[in-house]
C-alpha cells in the first residue's frame, strides 16, 4: 500500500507535477530546494509538499526514482550503482535513529518498567527492525 502524503490535494498534486517537470528539464544535474524554488516559483512550504506528493506518485506513474544527495540536490536518476549508494545512505540513516531511540528512550522505559507489556513489545520490535536494517546496510 502506497503512504498517503503528509499534504494531501490539488495543490500537492500541482505542486508536484511543477517540481517533475523542472527536474526532468534539469536532468542529470539535480536541483537543491532553493534552486527547486526558484525555478517552480513555490515557497519552501510548497515544495516540500509537492516532493512529499511526488514520492507518493512515481511508483503509480511509472517514474524515475527520484534521490536526495548533498552534492547534487533532488534528482531523478534509474543509474543502479546511485540508487544502490541511495538507498544505503538512507537505511543507515534510520539505523542510526532506530538505535538512538533505542539506547535514549526504550532502554530507559524498559528499565522502568520491565513487566509493561508495551514495552516489551516494542523493545522486540525495535531490536528486529535494527537487526533488519543492519544486515541489509
Amino acid at each position: 500500500m502506497p503512504r498517503r502524503s503528509r499534504r494531501k490535494g490539488d495543490a500537492a498534486r500541482d505542486h508536484a507535477e511543477a517540481i517533475r517537470r523542472v527536474l526532468m528539464s534539469a536532468r542529470p544535474a539535480g536541483l537543491h530546494m532553493p534552486q527547486l524554488a526558484r525555478a517552480t516559483e513555490l515557497t519552501r512550504g510548497q515544495v516540500r509538499a509537492g516532493l512529499a506528493m511526488l514520492r507518493d506518485l512515481i511508483a503509480s506513474k511509472g517514474w524515475p526514482p527520484l534521490i536526495y544527495t548533498r552534492a547534487d540536490g533532488y534528482q531523478f536518476t534509474a543509474d543502479g550503482d546511485v540508487l544502490q549508494s541511495y538507498e544505503v545512505s538512507v537505511i543507515h540513516e534510520k539505523l542510526t535513529e532506530i538505535r538512538r531511540l533505542i539506547t535514549g528512550t526504550v532502554t530507559a522505559h524498559a528499565a522502568l518498567a520491565p513487566q509493561d507489556k508495551w514495552v516489551r513489545h516494542i523493545v522486540a520490535q525495535l531490536n528486529s527492525v535494527e537487526s533488519t536494517l543492519d544486515l541489509i546496510a
